[in-house]
């Protein structure tokens, strides 16, 4: 699972964290892509889903800690949890707590989307209540994926589930942006849409270096070729458009990539082979 891994980008130092796995059909991740070709990378299980891992990120920096992402939670009854094959040996706090960290010093949250494997970790249950479980943190996201979530059509409404975020804005913790920013010094989202309306990747950046955290853009190693995109974006030709374009850029520039649901590795760069095929190169060492 790679939890131990740390990379040091230039003033940062990343830690993949790791929320446990889960299962999606595999049909649905990877759309019109035949199954034949996305089963070599992405086995199925007996009811065709595939496995996926869910890997938030930790960025530290100075006093600043920037989590990103915050994996699938527990709010879940039996029923959710056998619908996802939802296994949890390990969750988002023991993983914060092996990295040496506690909920109450993370400084910020980015939530690349509000869908419930990426936000469930977003807020907890105490005693009837449902709070943020970063007390501390600013959680960011940005309006378009707001506004979506709070209002989702019958499509996305079943990845949308409101005791996941209501709760931040009700805590006065939620901070709405508009588009592309620095959020700070070295750390910048990108809006690219496509996945969903208001999907944001997060760059970093700092000594020379740079990260890529690609959410659903590019999940697992077996998404890298553009038209591999899942049948769960809204906006397939955006997504196929902000990935070859967001693909040429860490490419050609060496960028350090980390996947969020690729059941085996976590950090590497994207590389083009002899074949002019794209693929994932795996980094081992501690640090870049």
């Amino acid at each position: 699972m790679n939890r131990s891994i740390t990379i040091t980008i230039g003033d940062f130092k990343c830690y993949p964290l790791f929320d446990g796995y889960f299962g999606l059909d595999g049909g649905a991740m990877f759309g019109v892509v035949p199954k034949p070709l996305w089963e070599k990378t992405n086995p199925p299980d007996e009811k065709n889903r595939i496995k996926l891992a869910l890997r938030p990120l930790l960025v530290v920096a100075g006093d600043e800690r920037v989590l990103i992402d915050t994996g699938i939670g527990n709010k879940y009854d039996e029923k959710f949890q056998g619908r996802y094959r939802i296994e949890r040996t390990v969750t988002l706090f023991d993983s914060l707590q092996e990295a040496g960290f506690k909920p109450e010093e993370i400084s910020k949250v980015i939530l690349t989307h509000l869908h419930f494997d990426h936000c469930g970790c977003s807020t907890i249950r105490v005693g009837d209540k449902v709070v943020p479980a970063f007390p501390n943190a600013q959680y960011i996201v940005q309006i378009s994926e707001w506004e979506e979530a709070i209002n989702p059509n019958r499509r996305s409404k079943a990845s949308y589930l409101p005791e996941n975020f209501i709760p931040l804005q009700d805590a006065g913790q939620l901070k709405l942006i508009n588009g592309s920013m620095e959020i700070m010094p070295g750390i910048e989202v990108i809006h690219t849409g496509g996945h969903t309306r208001g999907l944001q990747l997060v760059k970093i950046k700092s000594g020379g270096e740079t990260g890529i955290f690609w959410s659903d853009m590019i999940p697992t190693r077996g998404h890298i070729p553009v038209p591999y995109i899942m049948g769960y974006d809204l906006f397939p030709l955006d997504s196929m458009r902000e990935k070859e374009r967001m693909l040429n850029e860490a490419v050609t520039e060496g960028w350090i990539s980390f996947l969020e649901h690729d059941p085996e590795v976590v950090i590497g760069r994207i590389v083009k082979g002899e074949d002019e095929n794209l693929r994932f190169e795996t980094i081992e060492s501690q640090e870049v």
